[in-house]
């Protein structure tokens, strides 16, 4: 699985060691042949409650800021919003809606926020519109503070105005 390799430094984990020297004697599987070595793989979970993806587990990528496979720790708020744009290189921008409340009028009037996400390979099919949940983890660049957790469908249009 080399299609990992696109950057200019060879992506690996640093918590796995790959290069392990290779057994003479061939291990034969069920099938009688014999069977391809597959590279270790660490996975963690961030706890809270939040299952590991299959895809962190089973899949290829290399990602230093992913919560389940890098050397990331949530820890802090963990919040939830509505996907607004997916145009960036694993970033997201994720949009939170709530209620500001005025004193005078007694009401409260709409108001949201707009924050960047850091979006793990893990999690494969996220459209524009899904509602994810995200923890706090150290800044991960000018803008990101945040780390994708969770990914719930949404079909509603992304200027809809949702409470959660």
């Amino acid at each position: 699985a080399m299609s990992e390799q696109v950057e200019r430094a060879f992506q690996k984990q640093p918590t796995v060691f790959l290069n392990k020297k290779s057994v003479l004697v061939v291990k034969k599987n069920k099938a009688n042949t014999p069977s391809k070595a597959k590279t270790p793989r660490y996975v963690k979970s961030v706890g809270l409650g939040f299952k590991v993806p299959r895809e962190a587990k089973e899949g290829t990528y290399i990602d230093k800021k992913c919560p389940f496979t890098g050397n990331i720790s949530i820890r802090g708020r963990i919040l939830t919003g509505i996907v607004l744009k997916m145009k960036m290189v694993r970033t997201i921008v994720v949009r939170r809606d709530y209620l500001h409340y005025i004193r005078k009028y007694n009401r409260f009037e709409k108001r949201h926020t707009n924050m960047s996400v850091h979006l793990s390979p893990c999690f494969r099919d996220v459209n524009v519109g899904d509602i994810v949940t995200v923890g706090e983890c150290r800044p991960l660049s000018k803008t990101v503070r945040f780390n994708v957790l969770k990914v719930s469908k949404g079909a509603k249009s992304k200027k809809a105005f949702t409470k959660f």
